[in-house]
This record gives structure tokens, sequence and C-alpha cells, in this order.
């Protein structure tokens, strides 16, 4: 994996080079080991928090983690295009538009003792606006490509804080042009229902059940490419303890595995159609 700097990582995606990096500031990496129609992207999956903020936030290491997507990139690391945050979305949300990617506060929950300095502001938001000036370089080269792209957008959310039963996986299509997609939007959500899990734990997927995919992520690429279909996966937090920070690596790596399949196939199928 090389480091580099924004302007080297867009240049790459330019000349169409395949590379391994982390961003000259690491906040986050890109793989692309081949320029294919289809990207994976965890962009809550970081949990770096600088350390100029540690004192002055009210959260702890636990309660950073407990919103978190942990392993989200685990889940598709072995894709061809795989971009992932580093940082945690308690120092910038990559998923919220600038103007309100910095929390206030998070989950009923005041973040930071004192307001934040305007300089801590410019250096989380410079992040942020070098993120997406990757993804608009990287969708319009593979736009360029193959005139039509598709992007599987990973998250994970907190299934036992809900009081009712909830999916193992969830698609947020509210913001999708069902007309168009429902077809492939439907075919995704059959495909993670047939998802077999150990531990005896059952894979059941609905769309728009928990969240209804209103994510930054998946409405800058919308807004910006006419021809990229985003589809916002939540997969339940079956795969770890969330309350006492355990993480089932089987889990996991049976998730990477049926991904792996399922995920190349519904591409194809897109590109196909």
């Amino acid at each position: 994996m090389q480091k580099l700097s924004i302007n080297q990582i867009i240049k790459k995606i330019n000349n169409q080079e395949t590379f391994h990096a982390v961003s000259n500031d690491y906040s986050f990496t890109l793989k692309i080991d081949s320029y294919v129609h289809y990207v994976c992207g965890a962009v809550h999956n970081g949990h770096q928090f600088r350390k100029s903020l540690w004192k002055n936030c009210l959260h702890t290491e636990y309660d950073r983690w407990f919103e978190e997507d942990p392993e989200t990139k685990t889940m598709i690391q072995s894709h061809p295009i795989v971009i992932a945050g580093c940082d945690s979305r308690f120092e910038y949300d990559l998923n919220r538009a600038p103007e309100s990617a910095i929390y206030i506060d998070a989950w009923g929950k005041q973040l930071w003792k004192n307001p934040l300095q305007e300089s801590e502001k410019i250096q989380s938001l410079q992040k942020h606006e070098d993120f997406y000036k990757v993804v608009n370089a990287l969708i319009s080269k593979l736009e360029e490509i193959h005139n039509k792209v598709i992007v599987y957008d990973m998250h994970s959310y907190n299934w036992k804080r809900w009081s009712r039963e909830v999916p193992t996986f969830n698609l947020g299509a509210g913001k999708i042009d069902m007309n168009r997609f429902g077809d492939f939007v439907e075919s995704w959500r059959k495909s993670l229902s047939e998802i077999k899990l150990p531990n005896k734990i059952k894979s059941t997927s609905l769309i728009n059940d928990v969240f209804k995919g209103n994510g930054y992520f998946l409405n800058y690429i919308t807004s910006n490419f006419k021809n990229t279909l985003v589809l916002a996966t939540e997969v339940s937090k079956i795969y770890c303890d969330e309350l006492e920070q355990i993480m089932y690596p089987e889990i996991v790596n049976a998730i990477e595995k049926e991904l792996i399949v399922r995920l190349k196939a519904h591409a194809k199928r897109f590109l196909n159609n």
C-alpha cells in the first residue's frame, strides 16, 4: 500500500492505474485492482479519532465504537475496488453533508465539553472534502469506461436498540428511482436473504425497514452521476456483541465469503442487463 496525496490518487485514477493507497493524512484507503463497473464502500468503518479532540469529547471510546460500523470494510475487502474511511464518524461523518458532518450531539448525548474551535472544524472538513474529490474522480472514470456503475454502500446497525424484530439486512431505497432500478434492488434483497450464517443465525432482508437510505455518500453519487446506482446495504450487528464489544470473526468471515460470490454475481447482472 502506498501513501499518496489526493492529487496523486486522482492522477492515478485519471490514468487508469491500479494501486492500493492510503491518503497522506490517513483518513481513508482506496484499493483499485481493476477498473470494473462496481465499487464497494465502507464510509463508517473507521475508528481513528485524532488526539487533539480527546480531552474535549464526552463520549468514551466504547460509545464511539458502538455507533461506528466495525468490520464493514472486511466484509467487502476481496472485491476489486474498495474505498473505506479510517476516521471515526465522531470526528466527521462522511455520510453526512459538510454542513452537518461535525456532530454537536450524537444519539441524544452532547458530544463536546466545549464548542469546537474553528481550526478543528476546518481540519475535519478538509478530510471530508478530499474524500469526495476522490469519489467524484473514481465514479467519473468508471462511468466513462462502462457507462453505468453500481456502488455497494456497506453499513451496520445496532439491532439490540430496537424493541421489535428487525432484519439481518436492510436496503435503503428511499432515494432510488424504483421504476428504473427496482428490479436490481429486489434481486439484491433476495440474494442477501439467502446468505448462510453460522451459529444458527437466520438471514432476513427487507427494503426501507430500519433505514431508508438517506446518507450523503448515496445522495452525492446519485445527484452527480445519473448512470450510477447506489445500494445502501445495512447488516445488523449479528457479527459482534454490541453491548460487550466482542467481535465474532467467524460471522464476519462468513459474510465476506458469501459476498464474494453474491455481490459479484449481482454486479455482473447489472452490467449485462
